[in-house]
């Protein structure tokens, strides 16, 4: 079976502002690529937040059946909420630990549900920093903001 890899990416132009989101996803066997789509897509206003889960998002929920797949993200909100604060938002009805409703509620909450069908591992890798993954993923979140800038 071969292994699935998501990259991710957000990207706004002013935040809020207009903003992209990108996923390109790689199936592989060791090194050997076997398949690669890419994703993308935008809106007119919104912040970068947003962008970064919503690359994560439809790449979850593009996928036609239960997968194993690793998601690598340069965003340290997407990552660090999903694998640690959701839980304790989600027992404290969507809110944070100082009982404030959590931000982009709606987003976490899409993918939670997008992400319960799936085995997920989420890494960490940083931003701008040479990735040619990430990289790319960086692109495509820009060519979803494109139709979106004045």
């Amino acid at each position: 079976m071969p292994d699935l890899f998501v990259y991710t990416d957000g990207a706004c132009s002013g935040n809020p502002g207009p903003g992209g989101w990108g996923a390109l996803m790689i199936a592989r066997d060791g090194d050997r690529v076997l398949k690669e789509r890419e994703l993308c897509g935008g809106e007119a206003h919104t912040t970068n937040n947003r962008m970064e889960l919503l690359g994560a998002i439809f790449a979850l929920e593009a996928l036609e059946r239960p997968s194993t797949l690793t998601i690598i993200t340069d965003s340290a909100y997407v990552k660090n909420g999903v694998t640690t604060w959701i839980h304790g938002w989600k027992r404290n009805g969507w809110r944070t630990a100082n009982k404030k409703p959590v931000k982009n509620v709606e987003l976490w909450q899409r993918i939670d549900e997008a992400q319960a069908r799936h085995i997920v591992t989420w890494e960490w890798v940083k931003g701008h920093a040479g990735h040619p993954e990430n990289e790319r993923a960086d692109e495509l979140a820009r060519a979803g903001m494109e139709p979106f800038k004045p």
